[in-house]
């Protein structure tokens, strides 16, 4: 797709949108796929791992997802870090390619689905940027709590050279995932700044209570935050009950007018601890892909996916009420 380079960032969701007929689908649950295509996710590195045992089953989820109606595909670095790779014995240098990779091979499933069609439709390329917590796997992504020593500084440091390469990996945007606190939404938002970042961004936050981002902070100061910095085209929320997010878009909504991005987890709950989903009323497929509509749309939302537990059968009955959606519209108008 190449949206990105010398387009106007103000402009880039908003073109990529009305490519789309007004309303984008992202990918899914991407470790959830990999253990499912037999991958054991049990290590720091999580779905980021397979980048250096089975990149084929990275690119086959990409093409699963894009099967399944995708026009966003986000890459398997959520977990990867430099400092990461380093941890398991990797040198600087190969802990960057590794990086890199993750995007080529985002970048190379698209090319082999434009491949098998007749036309494109449009599809990015997000470059998965997880929280600091996410590296710690210990669960604090989801608690937010980095303790007092953890300063905006802390987060820039730790940030900056693996969002510099991925800026310039060939992805379309960034997409900085499960932010759990402002002060990492703060830290981003002055990185991105400071290095001249000249591809997109979205921040998406992470919720427990439908009120405010896990640490306790405001959903809203967040997502000011978001909207201050120009480079960032959307703000939303990721890894969230799907039963929050039509409060967390309409706060969204009145702090910013930039395109908002949702895409919840199953509605199960991450135990940090045991490392375990613990079940919980999660909405099916197509209840799910009816609420998008119903809700989320209407509250302000332009793209919809899923996050954990979500597949792409999920994502497949998102793009195809989206779909009827469009086309009962454009009947409508005629």
């Amino acid at each position: 797709m190449g949206l990105g380079g010398g387009q106007e960032t103000s402009s880039f969701v908003s073109d990529f949108l009305e490519k789309c007929g007004g309303y984008a689908v992202l990918d899914g649950g991407f470790a959830t796929e990999l253990e499912r295509h037999g991958a054991d996710l049990n290590d720091p590195l999580w779905s980021a791992k397979c980048l250096i045992s089975s990149p084929h089953l990275v690119r086959r989820v990409h093409l699963d997802y894009l099967d399944a109606g995708a026009n966003v595909i986000i890459t398997a670095s959520y977990q990867a870090t430099i400092q990461g790779f380093e941890a398991k014995g990797f040198s600087k240098e190969e802990a960057k390619a590794l990086l890199r990779k993750s995007v080529e091979i985002a970048i190379e499933a698209r090319e082999i689905y434009y491949d098998k069609l007749q036309s494109r439709r449009p599809v990015l390329v997000a470059a998965s940027v997880g929280s600091y917590g996410a590296y710690l796997a210990d669960g604090s992504e989801y608690s937010g709590n980095y303790g007092d020593a953890v300063t905006v500084e802390t987060l820039k440091d730790f940030h900056r050279e693996r969002v510099q390469i991925l800026a310039n990996s060939g992805a379309d945007l960034i997409a900085f995932e499960t932010t759990p606190n402002k002060i990492e939404a703060k830290a981003y938002a002055e990185l991105l700044e400071e290095e001249g970042i000249d591809i997109p961004a979205w921040f998406s936050f992470n919720s427990k209570d439908g009120i405010n981002v896990v640490s306790g902070d405001s959903i809203s100061e967040c997502a000011s935050i978001a909207d201050s910095c120009k480079q960032v085209v959307a703000v939303g929320i990721n890894c969230t009950p799907p039963r929050f997010i039509h409060g967390l878009v309409s706060s969204i909504r009145k702090v910013t007018s930039k395109p908002i991005v949702i895409y919840p987890n199953s509605g199960e709950t991450y135990d940090g601890l045991t490392k375990q989903w613990v079940q919980s009323s999660g909405a099916v497929d197509e209840e799910f892909a009816d609420i998008v509509i119903g809700k989320w749309r209407e509250a302000g939302a332009s793209l919809f996916g899923g996050c954990c537990r979500t597949t792409p059968n999920t994502i497949r009955a998102i793009s195809r009420v989206l779909s009827n959606n469009k086309s009962s519209a454009i009947n409508e108008d005629a």
